[in-house]
């Protein structure tokens, strides 16, 4: 390999290394929560439950066991505490960064359109993927990550048909608009002068698929199976340096990587799920998921610079496919209240070991625990409300990347995100 290329190779691995990586944050990006009623339940019964418009995403099939046409609103609001403690063997002068999160808004929309007993058609809008992260200007890891923002948007048209009294199938079009916006601090070692600064942003959109099946063997009872396909976002800008010292200016202008397109192209990952529910009684419903999330591809990121001698790589973070389970139950106080009560337990995997863990990745395993309420005005008209709480818990860090970054360890302590959700649910 010639030494400009292995010089610009160097250079590639840095940048993906602190945008792509720094998109992410504990628990992961890839969200159940986005106002749904699902909230109170922690999941369960994603695929199988079927009870409102959000099936539009969750398991398109869903469509067609919902007696009358039907629209969905939901507003959430999201609190991440998310603190870095630094400890002895850090190299880097600095403090702990502050709250990196903190409150984030979000939201959807769905309607479903009865065309007659057998085919459904419908709507959504929500983000199930992204966060957004922001740390103190002067923390201790600024050369890994400073602020970064990634937000898919989703907007799902989809459609369903009942094929006959117990089965179910439908699919939907996943139109996902990404943005990314990245802040790294750079370190210019030696040349006496205060931190320079990386920003990259670019939005882009990327396509994939829902699929869907549900069973109904007998009334009360539902068996969901959903695919959701892996969606491609390849984001294209030109870095933008700033308050860089000359000779590290002139390094990076000389490897093309100050005025040429990078190339940052990530994978959404794909997901299974299957879910269960089961009427008790018409009282009691219990309910639960097992799924599968394909990590190990969102850590593939493929990067390359555009110039007239170009240079592409794929670099492999070593991410971990995840898993999910998740068990919720409904309760209706008496047959005719307007009453519904929720409450749900789920688990996920981490998707990064323990001794890979980055401070631009502190990702973990997650445990939700939920409640949740329905209140039907009338056979057309029902609010509801729930609370979430994710704990991620402690999550060590103990990473070095070179003498521009230095060493960072510490330890990511009490990690959990609170998900507050409203819903309006109108039937006609």
């Amino acid at each position: 390999m010639k030494r400009s290329t292995l010089f610009r190779a160097i250079g590639l691995v840095f940048l993906v290394s602190v945008l792509a990586g720094g998109s992410a944050h504990a628990g992961g990006i890839s969200l159940y929560e986005f106002g749904s009623p699902d909230v109170g339940l922690a999941g369960a019964g994603y695929a199988a439950r079927a009870q409102d418009a959000a099936t539009v995403f969750t398991n398109p099939a869903g469509m067609s066991r919902l007696e009358k046409s039907q629209v969905l609103g939901g507003l959430q609001a999201m609190y991440g505490n998310v603190e870095f403690s630094p400890n002895s063997a850090t190299t880097t002068s600095g403090g702990d960064g502050g709250v990196a999160v903190g409150w984030i808004p979000g939201g959807n929309a769905f309607i479903v359109q009865k065309l007659n007993q057998d085919w459904s058609i419908g709507l959504g809008v929500l983000s199930y993927f992204g966060l957004a992260e922001s740390y103190d200007d002067n923390w201790v890891g600024r050369y890994y990550v400073q602020k970064s923002t990634l937000i898919g948007m989703t907007l799902t048209p989809a459609v369903s048909y009942r094929v006959n009294n117990w089965l179910s199938v439908g699919a939907g079009l996943n139109m996902m608009y990404g943005y990314v916006d990245s802040e790294i601090a750079i370190n210019n070692i030696g040349e006496a002068r205060p931190d320079g600064k990386l920003k990259y942003d670019d939005n882009r959109w990327g396509y994939g698929a829902n699929l869907g099946i549900l069973v109904e063997p007998m009334p009360g009872t539902r068996f969901g199976l959903t695919y959701l396909s892996e969606v491609k976002l390849d984001f294209s800008a030109v870095p933008e340096f700033s308050g860089l010292g000359p000779v590290l200016e002139a390094v990076l202008r000389s490897r093309g990587l100050t005025t040429n397109n990078l190339d940052l192209s990530m994978t959404v990952p794909q997901m299974v799920m299957f879910s269960a529910y089961h009427e008790l009684n018409p009282q009691w419903a219990i309910m639960g998921n097992i799924g599968w999330q394909n990590w190990s591809r969102f850590g593939q990121v493929d990067v390359g610079i555009n110039s007239s001698n170009p240079t592409s790589l794929t670099v492999n973070n070593d991410y971990n496919d995840t898993w999910h389970v998740a068990l919720g139950v409904q309760y209706r106080p008496a047959i005719e209240t307007p009453w519904t009560f929720s409450a749900g337990v789920a688990y996920d995997s981490s998707a990064v070991d323990d001794d890979r863990r980055s401070v631009v990745l502190p990702m973990g395993e997650a445990w939700r625990f939920a409640l949740g309420a329905q209140y039907a005005f009338n056979a057309n008209l029902t609010m509801g409300a729930a609370y979430e709480f994710l704990w991620s818990g402690d999550m060590s860090v103990n990473q070095e990347r070179g003498p521009l970054a230095g060493r960072v360890s510490g330890d990511y302590s009490n990690t959990s995100f609170s998900f507050f959700a409203l819903n309006l649910k109108w039937t006609y």
